[in-house]
């Protein structure tokens, strides 16, 4: 088997046969063996038995709902091929995009396809958080990120399984790959596609996950490259210190040299923690 096709289902039962049906005729364009593996999450809507009833599939259960990232775990392991591509169960991805992810995979250790095209429906309640996020994790790495968390994608199995350790089990899965690859230096490309509406009802929680997301990109942030976490804190503090000398004295007509102090030393220290934390990874050959 050159390839599997990673398809994570939890409640999908209003989409994931218009996806299959819509998928087999692209795989037939594949010059390379292929399967295609679903993971039933613990769907509680009827998933499991419209997968069961599709016989040129293999259906892995899980008894209960684990998560996104855990069912596309579940899936990879499950797989010996050394390439992977994922894909949603909702509809939302056209899946004749397919073969020319796989065919621009080959120099590449992973291919996204980008919602940046010519016809995208991401609801507006989400576009701000989901601005700000890919502008934090493109400065995390250090180039811009088209896309940070689109859930279709080539990558090549080896690459990664390196990062089991690191991947999460919720929807963080493709933002913690794509800036995992991009920081440790993988050759990752952007094919820009179409988004449509999904069918059945989101599973995203739009502040937690929020949150969630930010959280991670600043632990993945740490564990890459520290010094872009520890330098803006350490940035705004002295600036704040300085602002305290300063603007006390114009204010109170007195210097607050305590506060002062403690703001610019704190900068000062986590400076330098940032800069042994810089080392740690350099020498560790990360």
């Amino acid at each position: 088997m050159e390839l599997s096709i990673i398809i994570p289902a939890y409640n999908e039962a209003a989409g994931i046969a218009s996806v299959l049906e819509r998928l087999r005729p692209q795989l037939a364009k594949l010059e390379l063996t292929w399967e295609v593996v679903v993971v039933e999450d613990g769907s509680t809507d009827g998933t499991g038995g419209i997968l069961r009833g599709i016989d040129w599939i293999r259906v892995i259960e899980h008894p209960v709902n684990l998560g996104y990232g855990a069912a596309l775990k579940t899936g990879i392991r499950s797989s010996e091929a050394p390439w992977v591509a994922i894909l949603d169960a909702d509809g939302t991805y056209p899946e004749q995009t397919l073969p020319e992810l796989v065919r621009l995979a080959a120099d590449a250790d992973m291919v996204v396809a980008s919602r940046t095209g010519a016809s995208v429906h991401i609801p507006l309640i989400r576009r701000p958080a989901k601005r700000f996020i890919t502008r934090f994790a493109g400065y995390i790495a250090g180039r811009r990120i088209p896309d940070l968390n689109s859930g279709m994608r080539v990558m090549r199995r080896a690459v990664v399984e390196k990062f089991f350790h690191l991947l999460p089990d919720g929807f963080s899965f493709t933002t913690t790959i794509t800036l995992a690859m991009l920081v440790d230096g993988y050759r990752v490309k952007y094919h820009p596609i179409d988004y449509h509406k999904r069918a059945g009802k989101s599973k995203i929680r739009p502040i937690r996950d929020t949150m969630n997301f930010l959280s991670l990109i600043t632990r993945t942030g740490l564990y890459f490259r520290p010094l872009k976490v520890f330098f803006p804190v350490s940035l705004v503090l002295f600036i704040l210190g300085l602002a305290v000398l300063f603007g006390s004295w114009h204010v109170f007509g007195r210097i607050m040299d305590s506060t002062a102090t403690i703001l610019i030393m704190t900068a000062v220290q986590v400076l330098a923690l940032g800069l042994l934390a810089e080392l740690v990874v350099r020498r560790s050959g990360r």
